[in-house]
């Protein structure tokens, strides 16, 4: 498997002997290295989009070098300008293009023909959305390999699960852990597919009907790192630039409600005064109350959730903003406005991770919840019936039985009499399964073991299950499909990186 960190974790798998590879991202804080690259704000787009425009016009016949030598001048110039004053780091090309003709003159505007604002507008758009939108994949990569890596250290981790807010039954925390991730990989596949429909060119679209000069669009396209242009110019131009932001929302925003569902989920243990997980006590983890002086709050959670409402938030303001306007308003194309979208969506992450850093599992405390609770009930009916043959619901209905006893009694599942097991399965099978065995086929010590959530989880036997042999397939199936989405989104960074740079080498041949 592709590492994607400078160190690996490797654990030596229970009982297995097999070695499972979980790799990581920078522990959350650490400083990251810097980005060499320039900032890819909308001034960067515009003059990437005029530099092709001046290499694959001079390609295609469509102008001289004269003019495009005396064009490239211009823009490099433009450039420059921007480059030491931020002020002159313009949005729109109305606003570029009067610094290129002060800097080129007014000739060198023939390579304006067969465009428009609109067609150079949702280039940028488009193109900013993508790296953001590749940025965020990045991100949450980093987050599915904290779970795996959290599961991978917590697969003899008994706990509760829960149903309708009940403890249900056991499981292991890593098998937990795992459906967790698995939910946000489908959020990352989404993301791969997303790209694919965005990564299109609209330049030659003009305003929305295309031209009638003879632009090479996909040479334009592939210049600007874009493998094809957007089909339809009315698409490319007035309906892609909107609804691009709306699909990306909208796994922003499912991605949000998993990671809020499992804040939550850790948040309802602080209502207990005897957690099994909370967050490792003070820096920004936790607060100490102003008035009491008992309560931890945990603050760092109260945070990442809020982060996730903020993301959920801008979800909908984006397709608020799109909806009920004709095609081609400004609405909802706006850079900035999705931009903080993005931002918010990078914040909640990085909270994430330092909430899954910051977690301390006490696994002892939680085998203990699960010995306080009947949890293992069920057990007791599936295994009457496949091991002796009993009907289900006569074991379900025996089970009960023996819940209601023990409640009634205050008996936990440890201390329950097997005596009073053997005494509540004839009273079951008298009333309602008379041909059945007369007395209890199961032993004690196969009773015991019945309750016993440790050897429930073992004697799971399903594909998915909380199995240990289960969770090492899903660890190591979940790590090869995150090594193989980074390495495809990596990739992708690299040929776009890679056609970006072929353009500055073909420009700065004419300069």
């Amino acid at each position: 498997m592709q590492s994607y960190f400078a160190q690996d974790s490797v654990v030596k798998s229970p009982g297995e002997g097999q070695t499972l590879h979980i790799t990581h991202a920078p522990v959350p804080g650490a400083p990251a290295p810097k980005d060499p690259q320039v900032k890819k704000d909308e001034f960067f787009w515009l003059n990437a989009v005029n530099r092709a425009t001046v290499v694959t016009g001079l390609r295609n016949g469509q102008f001289g070098e004269d003019l495009a030598r005396r064009a490239a001048a211009g823009i490099a110039a433009v450039e420059a300008r921007g480059e030491a004053d931020p002020s002159l780091r313009v949005k729109s090309y109305i606003a570029w293009e009067p610094m290129f003709i002060e800097a080129a003159g007014q000739g060198v505007t023939a390579i304006h023909a067969g465009r428009s604002s609109q067609d150079i507008l949702s280039t940028q758009r488009t193109a900013i959305l993508r790296d953001e939108a590749l940025e965020f994949a990045a991100g949450l990569e980093d987050v599915i390999g904290d779970l795996l890596a959290l599961a991978d250290r917590h697969r003899d981790t008994i706990v509760p699960s829960y149903t309708n807010g009940v403890a249900a039954q056991p499981t292991s925390y890593a098998h937990y852990l795992l459906g967790i991730a698995a939910s946000l990989l489908r959020v990352r596949v989404r993301l791969s597919e997303f790209h694919a429909r965005c990564n299109l060119c609209a330049m030659g679209a003009t305003v929305l009907n295309g031209t009638g000069w003879p632009l090479d669009r996909d040479a334009m396209a592939k210049a600007l790192g874009f493998p094809a242009p957007v089909e339809n110019a009315l698409d490319a131009t007035s309906l892609a630039p909107v609804d691009m932001p709306l699909e990306l929302a909208s796994a922003l925003a499912a991605c949000a409600v998993r990671i809020g569902s499992m804040v939550d989920d850790i948040m309802v243990q602080y209502a207990q005064p005897r957690p099994w997980i909370i967050l490792q006590e003070g820096g920004e983890n936790t607060y100490v109350s102003s008035a009491m002086p008992q309560k931890r709050n945990p603050g760092l959670m109260n945070n990442c959730r809020e982060d996730c409402s903020d993301v959920i938030g801008e979800m909908n303001a984006a397709f608020l903003r799109a909806h009920n306007v004709v095609p081609g308003m400004i609405d909802g194309k706006r850079v900035e406005k999705n931009a903080r979208m993005m931002k918010a969506a990078m914040t909640m992450l990085a909270r994430f991770r330092k909430v899954l850093a910051a977690l301390t599992i006490n696994p002892a405390r939680a085998l203990e919840e699960l010995n306080s609770d009947w949890t293992a009930s069920q057990e007791i009916a599936d295994r009457l019936m496949r091991d002796h043959g009993l009907p289900f619901r006569i074991g379900h209905h025996m089970a009960s039985r023996m819940v209601g006893w023990a409640r009634a009694h205050n008996v936990l599942p440890l201390d329950f009499p097997y005596d009073e097991m053997r005494r509540i399965y004839r009273e079951e099978v008298s009333e309602e399964y008379p041909e059945g065995p007369a007395e209890l086929p199961m032993s004690e010590e196969e009773f015991r073991s019945a309750l016993d959530p440790r050897s429930i989880v073992r004697a799971r036997r399903t594909a998915g299950s909380a199995s240990p042999a289960e969770v090492q397939k899903m660890l190591e199936a979940d790590a090869a499909r995150l090594a193989a989405l980074r390495s495809g989104r990596e990739a992708e960074e690299a040929r776009i990186a890679k056609a970006l740079a072929e353009l500055d080498e073909a420009f700065a041949r004419l300069l």
